[in-house]
């Protein structure tokens, strides 16, 4: 009998791969398209976000879309990315096929950060790939104060009074002066 030694890394790996599959599994089910009842699967582009020194930079993958295909929108921080990638194959003729090509409508929104410039956004698409750029809000900048060590006021201020007699109301008059 060979003894074979126990992983527990190896055994959360394996759990996690069967979560993932389980969920690929549910999400990834063939929803009905209005189409003759024929299944076809939810279709959701890829996109990137990256942050520059200046800019957040969004790139999408929408293979088979012209610009016409796709809509952006910026609406109270909220970019709004739309669109839908229609079947080529519109009827079924005798036999059996298969279709592998998500397509139909989808919509992505991502919030943007506070004082984002909407008519600073640009976008551009190239063979495929849409590139929104956006310009990062100017933030507030702290103040910062330099602090002396060891050094003392250049001039002290005292406070005079002048005395009254007996206890007063105060009648709205300084009793006391800066120099």
């Amino acid at each position: 009998m060979a003894l074979i030694r126990w992983e527990p890394i190896g055994e959360l790996n394996t759990l996690q791969n069967e979560m993932n599959r389980l969920f690929n599994t549910f999400f990834d089910q063939p929803a009905p398209t209005g189409r003759g009842g024929s299944p076809g699967r939810r279709w959701i582009p890829a996109m990137d976000l990256v942050e520059t020194g200046d800019h957040y930079v969004l790139r999408a993958d929408l293979p088979g879309l012209s610009d016409e295909d796709v809509n952006v929108e910026l609406q109270d921080n909220m970019l709004t990315i739309s669109g839908e990638r229609k079947p080529e194959h519109e009827s079924q003729q005798e036999g059996y096929y298969r279709l592998e090509r998500a397509f139909g409508a989808f919509s992505r929104s991502l919030t943007l950060p506070d004082g984002v410039d909407p008519g600073a956004v640009q976008a551009h698409f190239d063979r495929g790939v849409l590139e929104i750029r956006i310009p990062k809000p100017d933030q507030k900048k702290p103040r910062h104060v330099q602090i002396k060590l060891g050094a003392s006021p250049t001039q002290e201020k005292a406070i005079e009074g002048t005395e009254t007699a007996g206890p007063q109301t105060n009648s709205g008059e300084p009793v006391a002066a800066v120099t």
